[in-house]
This record gives structure tokens, sequence and C-alpha cells, in this order.
């Protein structure tokens, strides 16, 4: 029986890191790849990766993207980013997709701002904090994004800065279907130290 053989994400990380520097573009690594920096490791196929730009900057993105020698998945994808705000790709070496997710939202330039710089291959990665991605968790909210949070809580609880995630959550609680999100985090926070 052979053994699947695990694609190399770092080399892909600072490929594409490398490539939206060049063309000036504010980011951050999130999801799984952020999960195992803070929380408790677990299994990811993929990169998602928050840019603090809006779906005006696709041109730029778009350079970064053949730059880092990726394939973009969708046909038309001016159309695709206008209506998702995410422009999916992949490396076609490793099959590892990429999510570029685009924000331009007070927020998640605060978040990129305030990223972890991690050392991959001598080149300085930025990562969310583990109270980013607490946040980006709670807002999905998926079976996966609550478990990962307890997680993060787990190894991390008594370093977190709560102020910080429970003022964002609040701002977060005025949005249409997630008023509940305060309720969320705090039931979690209860159940997982």
């Amino acid at each position: 029986m052979g053994s699947r053989h695990l694609p190399d994400f770092a080399e892909l990380i600072v490929r594409l890191s490398n490539a939206l520097r060049n063309e000036e573009l504010p980011f951050m690594l999130i999801g799984g790849q952020a999960v195992l920096l803070h929380g408790q490791p677990r299994l990811t196929e993929d990169i998602d990766i928050t840019l603090g730009v809006s779906p005006k900057a696709l041109p730029s993105v778009l350079t970064a993207c053949q730059e880092a020698d990726l394939d973009i998945l969708p046909d038309d994808p001016a159309d695709f980013v206008v209506d998702t705000y995410v422009l999916p790709a992949v490396d076609p070496a490793s099959s590892i997709r990429i999510d570029l997710i685009f924000s331009d939202l007070p927020y998640e330039q605060q978040a990129i701002e305030r990223a972890v710089m991690v050392e991959l291959s001598d080149v300085p990665i930025p990562f969310a904090s583990a109270e980013d991605l607490i946040l980006h968790k709670l807002f999905s909210a998926r079976p996966r994004d609550i478990e990962d949070i307890r997680g993060v809580v787990r190894i991390r609880g008594e370093v977190l800065d709560w102020d910080y995630i429970e003022q964002w959550a609040g701002e977060f609680a005025v949005i249409p279907g997630r008023q509940d999100i305060l309720d969320q985090l705090r039931d979690i926070r209860s159940t997982s130290s």
C-alpha cells in the first residue's frame, strides 16, 4: 500500500506571499494554516488568505497569481469575485487550492495590521492573530470552525485578548443572521477552558 505524498505548503505559502508583496497587496493567512499556528494540529488541504483590498484590486491579484504560477479556477474571475469576494486558485504542481478573500472593511484592515509574523524559509509571513482567527471562525460558525475555536481557546485561552474578541463580536452581532454571535462566543469560552 502506497502512502499519500504530503504537499509542501510552506514553499507555496512563501511563493505566493512574495508575489502578493511584489504587488503591494496587504494580506494574512487565515483558516486551517492559522489553526496550525494557534490551535490544535489538524489536517488541512488548502490555503485561505484574506486580502485587505476590494475587488477593484483584482488585476494586481491576478498578476500575483500569475507570478506565483497559480491557475485561476473561475472562467470569468471578474464576475466571480464581484459576486463572491473570493478568487479560488490552484497550484498545479501540488493540487493545493488557494482561496484569496477580498475585504476592505475596517475590521480586516486592523486584523492584517495585527497579524503575527512567522518566518518560513527566512520569509516573514503574516498569519491572523489568535484573536482574529477566532473571530473569522466564529463568523463562519460551521462545526469545523467551532471545533477549531475550541482548540485555540484550550491552548491560548489565558493569554487571549478577550476584550478585543468580544468588542468585534459585538460589532458583528448587528449583521442579520449573526445576532447570537456573542452568546455563542461566551458559550465556547466557558466550555473550552
